[in-house]
C-alpha cells in the first residue's frame, strides 16, 4: 500500500516543473503580475470534519512547490468538483476566479494541484468553463498549467516510489494505519493480506 507522497521531493519538482511551463505561457512583462490559483478537487465537509488530512496534504504540497519557485508569485488554494447540495471545502476556484476579476486582476495561472492527467475536471471543467467566466469578468489572460500525464520527471517520481516502498519492506507507511478520528467506513484503512505486519489504529467509529 503506498500512500502520502504529498510532499515527495521529485513529485514537487515535476509539479514544480508544469508551474514553470504555465508561467512561460505568459508574456515577460506580465509574469509578475501573474496569481497562481493551485485548484484541488474538493471534499464534502462531513469528510474534513471527520478528520481527513487531504486540505493539510494539498497544503504541503503547494508549500513545496512555492519554495522551489522562491515564492516569487503571488499565490491561492481552490477547490473545484463540488456537486450536489451538502456543503463542501472552500473557497470554490470559481468563486476565486469571480473574485480575481472584480479586483482586476488580468494575468491567472490554474494550477491542477491534486489531479496528475488530464480528464474532464482539466480539459472541459478548468480549461473551457472557467476559461470562458475568466473571459467574463475580465482576466485578459487565463491559462493552466499541463497536468502532469506521462512527464518524465513524474515518471521517475512515481518509479522512486514505488522502489522506496519496496524496499522499505512495510506493507505501508506508519501514517497510514491511522484512521480519520470520526471515520464511519469500517473497512477503512483495512489491508487485506498484507505483505508485511500491520497494525490499524482504531480512533474511528
Amino acid at each position: 500500500m503506498i500512500d502520502r507522497w504529498f510532499a515527495h521531493p521529485l513529485f514537487v519538482e515535476a509539479m514544480t516543473e508544469t508551474v514553470r511551463a504555465g508561467l512561460e505561457g505568459f508574456a515577460p512583462e506580465d509574469r509578475g503580475d501573474v496569481v497562481i490559483v493551485f485548484s484541488a478537487h474538493s471534499l464534502p465537509m462531513s469528510v474534513v470534519n471527520r478528520g481527513d488530512p487531504y486540505p493539510a496534504e494539498v497544503g504541503a504540497t503547494v508549500h513545496e512547490v512555492m519554495k522551489r519557485l522562491g515564492y516569487a508569485q503571488e499565490y491561492l488554494i481552490s477547490f473545484q468538483s463540488e456537486v450536489g447540495p451538502v456543503p463542501w471545502l472552500g473557497p470554490s476556484t470559481e468563486s476565486v476566479i469571480r473574485e480575481l476579476g472584480a479586483k482586476r486582476r488580468r494575468n491567472v495561472l490554474i494550477v491542477p494541484v491534486a489531479f496528475t492527467s488530464d480528464h474532464i475536471e482539466t480539459l472541459h471543467e478548468l480549461d473551457i468553463e472557467y476559461g470562458h467566466l475568466a473571459k467574463e469578468v475580465g482576466i485578459a489572460n487565463y491559462r493552466r498549467a499541463p497536468a502532469l500525464n506521462d512527464a518524465p520527471l513524474f515518471l521517475d517520481a512515481l518509479a522512486e516510489i514505488v522502489a522506496e516502498h519496496l524496499a522499505s519492506g512495510e506493507a505501508c507507511s506508519l501514517q497510514y494505519g491511522l484512521r480519520c478520528p470520526g471515520c464511519t467506513n469500517p473497512q477503512c484503512r483495512d489491508i487485506p493480506k498484507p505483505v508485511a505486519p500491520y497494525r490499524r489504529t482504531e480512533l474511528g467509529a
